[in-house]
């Protein structure tokens, strides 16, 4: 009986998938979650060796206009859509190649924050493929859902990203 590799163990890497991503030779924009933040990273591969060419976490967003009250919802669907948006510009604002997208080991069900990250990275200009059916729908992408209505605060934030 084979033993498999500790990160496979603990779920962190399907290398099958790791290594037909990197003989397609197409940078990849990398999404990912953590227990409290969100972070996107545009990795370009050369012989199996990553080089990380720009990324940014939704931490980044408090510099945005991210409000104190809502510092715990930083992993919320309008924080993936967020931090999609400002990724989607940093890499039309660098002029890097057209990536595909790698999720890792995240569940990628329909309408959740993976496809929120996705359609703020289609929405800053970056061309990626995708079904329209697979977004959330818009009252989830700006917060109405929340406890607390984030719409007037997403939009906020959305304007001085597009900037």
């Amino acid at each position: 009986m084979k033993t498999q590799k500790k990160r496979r163990r603990e779920n962190k890497t399907d290398y099958s998938r790791r290594i037909k991503l990197l003989k397609g030779g197409v940078p990849r924009l990398v999404f990912r979650k953590s227990n409290r933040y969100l972070s996107a990273q545009y990795i370009e591969s050369s012989e199996a060796r990553d080089i990380i060419m720009t990324g940014m976490t939704s931490k980044n967003l408090k510099k945005y206009g991210w409000p104190e009250e809502f510092k715990g919802s930083l992993k919320s669907t309008p924080a993936a859509y967020l931090l999609g948006l400002a990724i989607g510009k940093k890499i039309i604002k660098e002029d890097l190649k057209t990536p595909i997208v790698d999720f890792g080991m995240i569940r990628s069900l329909k309408k959740n924050n993976v496809f929120a990250f996705l359609k703020g990275v289609l929405n800053a200009g970056v061309k990626i493929k995708c079904k329209e059916e697979n977004f959330p729908s818009e009252d989830k992408i700006k917060g109405k859902n929340l406890k607390k209505d984030f719409s007037k605060t997403f939009e906020e934030i959305k304007s001085k990203i597009e900037k």
